[in-house]
C-alpha cells in the first residue's frame, strides 16, 4: 500500500475498525475512507455498490459486523446470521466489481469446531460441529472466508481472511446485555466497586479457557497481513496463550480494585470449553503479539473510565 492510496475501513466506529484507522494514521496514510452506519447501510446492496462506484477504494479492511456475547448471539440468531451475511457479501462483491487491489476480511475464532484439537490450527475449519451459542455468527464468518476464496479462484482477486481470537481494548462494547466476557467483567467490577457491592456474579463455572488479544495488536497484525500475506484460506491472529475465566476474573478484580467476593453462576452456559488458536503460521511470517494480558486490561480499564466520562 502507498500512503496516498484510498483505503476504506468498513466498521471504523467499532473497536477493531477504529484501531485499524489509528494504525493507518500512525503510518501516514492520507486518504482513509470511512462511513458510519447512518451514512452507509452495509446491508443495502445498492447503497454499497453506489458507495464503491463513488469512492473507488484501492484497499479494503472489512471490520464491520454485528457482534455480541453469548446472550446476544442466543437471543438474536436470525439477525446475527442475516446481517453479517449481507454486510460481508455486499462489501466483498462490491470490492470485486470495482477492482479493489486487496481486501482483508476479518472473521472470528468461533468459526472453528467446538471440540477442535487445541491449539486450533487453520485446517480445523469445517471438521466438526460448531458451538451452538454462537453458531449463526460463525456460519456467517465461514461464508465470508469461502466467498473471498471463491472470488479468488474464479476472478484472481487478492482477498484474504484473518481470524482473531477474543478481542478487547479501546472503544469496546460494555453493555452488559450483549458484550463479551472481558468488557462485561470490567464494567461489573467497576460498578460493584463504586456501589460498595459485596459480590460480583460471573457466568458459568469459571473453568473454560479463553485467549485474549488487545485490539491494537490486532490492528498491527491486519496492517502486517495487508502488506505481507496473499494466500487463500484463514490465518489465525492471537497471542498463543490462554487463561481460565476464573483466573481472568481475579485478574480484572485486582486491576479494577474491587474488594468483594466472586460468585460463579453455574446455571449459566460456559460456551466452548477451550479455544486457543495456533498462531504459528502468522508468527513464522514475522508477526507476534506484543501487549500482555495484564497490561492490556490496565489499558482497557483506563479506556473504559474515559468512555464513562463522555
Amino acid at each position: 500500500m502507498k500512503k496516498e492510496d484510498k483505503v476504506y475501513v468498513a466498521g471504523h466506529n467499532g473497536m477493531v475498525g477504529s484501531s485499524i484507522v489509528r494504525k493507518l494514521e500512525r503510518e501516514g496514510f492520507t486518504n482513509i475512507i470511512t462511513r458510519s452506519s447512518k451514512e452507509l447501510n452495509l446491508i443495502d446492496q445498492a447503497a454499497v455498490a453506489a458507495f464503491f462506484e463513488e469512492t473507488k477504494p484501492d484497499y479494503v479492511f472489512l471490520a464491520a459486523a454485528k457482534v455480541g456475547g453469548i446472550q446476544a448471539n442466543n437471543r438474536y440468531k436470525g439477525d446475527f446470521l442475516y446481517d453479517n451475511l449481507m454486510i460481508q457479501t455486499n462489501v466483498i462483491h462490491a470490492a470485486h466489481a470495482h477492482q479493489v487491489k486487496k481486501l482483508l476480511f476479518l472473521g472470528s475464532s468461533c468459526i472453528y469446531p467446538k471440540f477442535a484439537q487445541q491449539p486450533i490450527s487453520e485446517d480445523s475449519l469445517l471438521t466438526g460441529t460448531l458451538e451452538p451459542t454462537n453458531e449463526p455468527y460463525a456460519i456467517a464468518k465461514i461464508a465470508g472466508i469461502k466467498l473471498c476464496d471463491a472470488f479468488r479462484d474464479q476472478y484472481g482477486v487478492n482477498f484474504i481472511s484473518a481470524m482473531p481470537t477474543n478481542l478487547y481494548g479501546p472503544n469496546d462494547n460494555y453493555d452488559l446485555q450483549n458484550s463479551h466476557v472481558l468488557p462485561a467483567m470490567i464494567r461489573k467490577f467497576h460498578e460493584a466497586k463504586l456501589s460498595g457491592g459485596k459480590e460480583v456474579v460471573i457466568w458459568g463455572t469459571g473453568k473454560p479457557m479463553r485467549e485474549f488479544l488487545y485490539v491494537d495488536d490486532l490492528a498491527e497484525a491486519c496492517y502486517f497481513l495487508m502488506e505481507n500475506y496473499n494466500d487463500p484460506g484463514a490465518i489465525n491472529v492471537g497471542t498463543g496463550s490462554d487463561i481460565t475465566i476464573e483466573d481472568l476474573a481475579y485478574l480484572v478484580k485486582r486491576i479494577v480494585g474491587f474488594e468483594g467476593e466472586l460468585v460463579f453462576d453455574t446455571s449459566k452456559p460456559d460456551g466452548t470449553p477451550k479455544k486457543q488458536l495456533d498462531v504459528s503460521k502468522i508468527n513464522k511470517l514475522g508477526w507476534k503479539a506484543k501487549i500482555d494480558l495484564e497490561k492490556g486490561i490496565q489499558l482497557a480499564y483506563e479506556s473504559f473510565l474515559n468512555q464513562a466520562k463522555k
